[in-house]
């Protein structure tokens, strides 16, 4: 697929810059300092049909279609805890600026895996993480012309 060394570059950049911190302490303010740099985000858009269920913090995700012949994908999000925000940055770098197919073919368990993430984020903090990803695919399927239930 043309668009797995886009998604890729992103992974790619992110992993290198995770290695070249030592531990996860610095890894965590890194992931909290991705996180104040999220664009502002609506007080409107703080809404149930945003919100992301399953996350113990408040937390919001949109996507901003593009009326291209092939939607490209642009995700906002927010959450009142830095931690998640962080997360949420990271996700939106790995599947914000993608078509809904591209989006849907980024092996995220990989990801995950190259990210330490999995080793590393609590159990509940680890749900959250899942539903948002969940969420962003869904809003992906949408635009994908893909059926809502995942495989």
């Amino acid at each position: 697929m043309g668009s797995e060394p886009v998604a890729m570059t992103s992974v790619d950049e992110l992993v290198e810059n995770f290695e070249f911190l030592d531990d996860w302490e610095d890894r965590y303010r890194y992931i909290i300092d991705l996180g104040r740099k999220l664009p502002e985000f609506e007080e409107a858009d703080r809404n149930e049909e945003n919100r992301i269920q399953g996350c113990t913090s408040q937390a919001w995700v949109i996507a901003e279609v593009s009326s291209d012949p092939k939607p490209i994908l642009s995700f906002r999000a927010d959450s009142d805890a830095h931690i998640v925000r962080g997360l949420l940055s990271v996700l939106l770098s790995i599947y914000s600026g993608r078509t809904g197919e591209e989006i849907l073919a980024v092996d995220i368990k990989d990801v995950l895996r190259r990210l330490d993430f999995e080793a590393q984020i609590s159990p509940n903090r680890a749900n959250g993480f899942h539903s948002a990803i969940e969420r962003i695919r869904a809003l992906a399927r949408l635009n994908a012309g893909e059926p809502q239930q995942d495989s």
